[in-house]
């Protein structure tokens, strides 16, 4: 359970920076064999090495993936870390965390609502 809440923050740390969280959307919305870095590089009008310090940083999280093809890098997201992302952060949600804390009538939170 611990490495399940040092991963999850790890990520969550990676996406906590705007230009990070751009780039991932970018990412996400480009096509499945990866975005070349130039490309991202002329949609996201940010620096080189700005760039690749920030595609770093999701890589480590694992967030996303390169892959090589010659001298292109291609950047993919990895959507298995972000569905298991969002499955942790929603995992005890419709529960209200029943399984740490006994209840007599568990009340439906809001995430449940379909609000």
């Amino acid at each position: 359970m611990r490495r399940l809440v040092e991963q999850a923050a790890e990520q969550l740390k990676a996406l906590g920076h705007p230009v990070r969280l751009t780039i991932l959307r970018s990412v996400v919305q480009g096509p499945v064999a990866g975005t070349p870095a130039g490309e991202l590089q002329a949609r996201l009008e940010i620096p080189a090495s700005t760039l690749s310090h920030h595609l770093a940083s999701l890589a480590e999280a694992g967030l996303v993936s390169v892959a090589r093809e010659g001298t292109t890098l291609r950047y993919r997201a990895e959507f298995g870390a972000l569905r298991a992302l969002t499955e942790y952060l929603w995992e005890d949600c419709c529960s209200g965390g029943a399984e740490s804390k006994p209840r007599k009538k568990a009340k439906p939170s809001p995430c449940c609502s379909g609000d």
